[in-house]
Order: C-alpha cells, then sequence, then structure tokens
C-alpha cells in the first residue's frame, strides 16, 4: 500500500511539474480548445447536480479511480475508439494529463455539441496537460477508430 501512495503522489508531483513547465506550450494553444461544459445558466452549481452523475457511478467503465481521499480523486479515464460514454459530471476542478486521443466530441446533457476537436484550427497534439473547472453533465464521443482516448484526471476537492 505505501508503495501505492508513493506511487500516487510522485504521479500527482509530475502532474503538477508538467502543467507548470507547459504553460509556455500552451500559449501556441488553439484558444478555442480551452473550452467550458459549464453552461452559466444551467447547470452552474456543481452542489446541484445529482450524486448519481457523478463520472465514476453514472459512467464506470471509463472512469476508474486510483486514489482517494479528503483533497484529490485521481482517476483514469479510458474510451475506446467509436466508443460514446454515459452522461456524467465532474463536479471538482482538475489536472487532465491527456496522454493519447483522436478526435472525439463533448455534448451536454441535452446532445447539444460543446466542442468537435475537428474544428479546430489546429490539432491537439498529445500528451497534453489542461485545466479545466467542474465540469457539468455531458457525454464523450471517441470518433477515432484505432485511438483510445486515455487521460489520468486529478480532481481537486479543496
Amino acid at each position: 500500500m505505501k508503495n501505492l501512495k508513493t506511487y500516487v503522489s510522485l504521479l500527482i508531483f509530475s502532474i503538477a511539474i508538467t502543467a507548470t513547465f507547459s504553460q509556455e506550450k500552451e500559449k501556441n494553444l488553439d484558444k478555442s480548445f480551452a473550452y467550458n461544459s459549464v453552461d452559466p445558466h444551467y447547470w452552474d452549481e456543481p452542489d446541484y447536480w445529482p450524486a448519481s452523475l457523478d463520472a465514476v457511478f453514472a459512467a464506470p467503465k471509463n472512469h476508474k479511480i486510483l486514489l482517494e481521499n479528503d483533497q484529490v480523486r485521481v482517476l483514469e479515464v479510458t474510451l475506446a475508439p467509436g466508443e460514446t460514454e454515459e452522461i456524467h459530471h465532474h463536479r471538482w476542478p482538475s489536472v487532465l494529463y491527456i496522454q493519447e486521443a483522436g478526435d472525439f466530441i463533448d455534448y451536454d446533457e441535452k446532445g447539444k455539441i460543446i466542442l468537435d476537436t475537428r474544428q479546430l484550427k489546429t490539432p491537439l497534439t498529445f500528451p497534453m496537460t489542461m485545466w479545466k473547472g467542474p465540469e457539468a453533465p455531458h457525454s464523450v464521443e471517441n470518433l477515432s477508430t484505432t485511438i483510445t482516448i486515455h487521460l489520468i484526471r486529478v480532481e481537486m476537492k479543496q
């Protein structure tokens, strides 16, 4: 158990360092990718989001808990080629370390497109690290026929 705690601590530290040193790289990132799935007029308060739509409960096939305590929850997120995950939310702000992904579409809970990566001016390059605020109920569709979306998500509870 101690080795697992050490590994996860090092993982979180590595993600934080990567995020810090990738700030220069982010200056060249297409700003349209800095998107937020919280509609300011609807579902704008994470405290009101149903617990049943928490990612781990609503989309357990795609969200595996690696570590959880009072301060953070670390998830491994995978989405197979052609797969669409169930509608779910992420209540806490997060650091995402996206290791691999092809094109994808992020939909809100009503099926409206939040982001279609095919519409970006500049293709995304992976791996990449990004900060996300709380994400309202949404669903991601992996458009690739060959690439699994794979990321580590560190949710900040405090």
